[in-house]
C-alpha cells in the first residue's frame, strides 16, 4: 500500500519522459503539475491567515473579558468565527497538505537510481553471473513499470545524464570525484539558495510573516530556507532541479498573492496588517498579557485566589478576614459605650468587672471562697 503512494506520481513522471524524453524536462514538468495543484491551497492558506489576523483586536477583547472563564472564552470565539465565516483551520491545514509533498519527490528519484548494496549486491551480482552476464549491475529502478520508457533508459545504466550532467549524482560526491565538474553541480545548490532568498524577501517586503514575531525572528524566517538550500548538496541533482523549478514558480506565485491581497490601503492584506497593530496596542494597554506563559500563570493565580486556597499571589477578602487588632479595636469601641457596668453580675471570665469608678465590690461567690 505504501509503495502505491509513490507509484502513482512516478507513473506521472515516466509518461513526462516518454513525452519529452529527457530526465530535466520531465522533472520540472512534475514541478509544474505540483505547483498547479497546491497553488489553490497556498492561496486559499494565505486568506485563511489574513481573515485571522484581521479579527485580532476582537480575539484580543474576548481574551480579557473572559479571561478566568476558558469555557466562556471558547464560546464566545466560535461566535465570532461563525460571525464572520472564518475557519481557524484554513491556514493551516493547506499547509500540513504540502508536507508529504518533499517525501514523495525524494523516494520517486532515490528509486529511480537504486543500486543494491551490501548483501543485496552480492545477491544480484550472483544472479547475473548464473545468467552470463557479467556486466556491472547498474541502476535497479523502483516504483516504475517495467514497461514504460523511464525504466528502459535507467535499468542496468549507471547515470541518468541531461544537459551534460549526472541527475543521480550529489553535488558533494562530485566535489569529491571530480572538482572542477563539481563546481557546476554547487553552483546549481548556490542557485537555490539565491532563489529562496528572493522569495522569502518578497514575503517580508509586504509584511506577511507574523506581526507577533520581533525583527530577530523575522531575519531567521528569512533566511532559513537559505540553509536548507545548502543542505541539498548532498541530495541528488535531479532533486535541486526540482527545487529549482519549484521555487521560480513559488516566486511567481508570491506575486500573485501581493497582487490580489496587498494592492490597496483596502485590501485584505492591509486591512489584517492595521488589525494586528491594533491587536499589539490592546495587548500593551492590557499589561502585555499576549505572552501566553504569563496569561497562564496570571490565570492560575486568580483561579487560586477565588478558590480560597491562600495560594501565592491571593489577595485576602476584606469581607471574610480582618486583623485580630482590628476586632479588638471594634469590641473596646463598642464596651467604651457603656459608662456604668451593672452591679452584682459577673464578667464574661467570672470576675467582677474592674476599673470602672468607684470601685468594685465583691460579690457573694467571693465571701463564700474566703469563708
Amino acid at each position: 500500500m505504501i509503495a502505491g503512494v509513490f507509484e502513482v506520481p512516478a507513473a506521472v513522471l515516466a509518461w513526462l519522459y516518454a513525452v519529452t524524453g529527457d530526465f530535466a524536462a520531465a522533472i520540472s514538468l512534475i514541478a509544474v503539475l505540483v505547483m498547479l495543484l497546491v497553488t489553490p491551497l497556498n492561496l486559499k492558506s494565505t486568506k485563511g491567515m489574513l481573515e485571522m489576523q484581521r479579527l485580532a483586536p476582537e480575539m484580543r477583547k474576548l481574551q480579557t473579558e473572559y479571561r478566568s472563564d476558558r469555557q466562556k472564552l471558547n464560546e464566545e470565539m466560535m461566535k465570532l468565527y461563525q460571525e464572520h465565516k472564518v475557519n481557524p483551520m484554513a491556514s493551516c491545514l493547506p499547509l500540513i497538505a504540502q508536507m508529504p509533498v518533499f517525501f514523495i519527490m525524494f523516494q520517486i528519484l532515490t528509486g529511480m537510481t537504486y543500486r543494491p548494496t551490501g548483501g543485496n549486491e552480492l545477491v544480484a551480482q550472483a544472479v547475473l553471473n548464473a545468467g552470463g552476464d557479467t556486466d556491472p549491475i547498474g541502476f535497479m529502478p523502483r516504483f516504475l513499470s517495467h514497461t514504460s520508457n523511464l525504466y528502459e533508459s535507467l535499468v542496468r545504466s549507471e547515470q541518468m545524464t541531461s544537459l551534460g550532467l549526472d541527475l543521480s549524482v550529489s553535488p558533494a560526491n562530485m566535489l569529491g570525484d571530480n572538482f572542477a565538474k563539481g563546481l557546476v553541480y554547487a553552483l546549481l545548490v548556490v542557485v537555490l539558495g539565491a532563489l529562496y532568498w528572493v522569495q522569502q524577501r518578497m514575503v517580508a517586503a509586504r509584511a506577511a510573516v507574523s506581526p507577533s514575531m520581533s525583527p530577530a525572528q523575522q531575519k531567521l524566517m528569512q533566511y532559513l530556507p537559505v540553509a536548507f538550500a545548502v543542505f541539498q548538496v548532498f541530495f541528488l541533482l535531479g532533486l535541486v532541479v526540482y527545487y529549482i523549478v519549484q521555487t521560480i514558480l513559488r516566486i511567481a506565485q508570491q506575486y500573485y498573492i501581493t497582487k490580489r491581497f496587498y494592492s490597496g490601503d483596502q485590501s485584505l492584506g492591509r486591512q489584517a496588517q492595521a488589525a494586528s497593530e491594533r491587536a499589539r496596542e490592546l495587548a500593551k494597554e492590557d499589561g502585555g498579557s499576549n505572552n501566553p506563559f504569563k496569561q497562564a500563570k496570571q490565570d492560575l493565580t486568580e483561579q487560586r485566589g477565588g478558590k480560597g486556597g491562600g495560594g501565592k499571589g491571593s489577595k485576602p477578602d476584606p469581607s471574610k478576614s480582618k486583623p485580630a487588632s482590628s476586632s479588638r479595636t471594634n469590641g473596646a469601641s463598642r464596651s467604651s459605650k457603656r459608662t456604668t457596668e451593672p452591679k452584682n453580675r459577673p464578667t464574661a471570665s467570672g470576675r467582677p468587672a474592674s476599673g470602672r469608678p468607684g470601685g468594685s465590690r465583691p460579690t457573694s461567690n467571693n465571701k463564700r471562697r474566703r469563708g
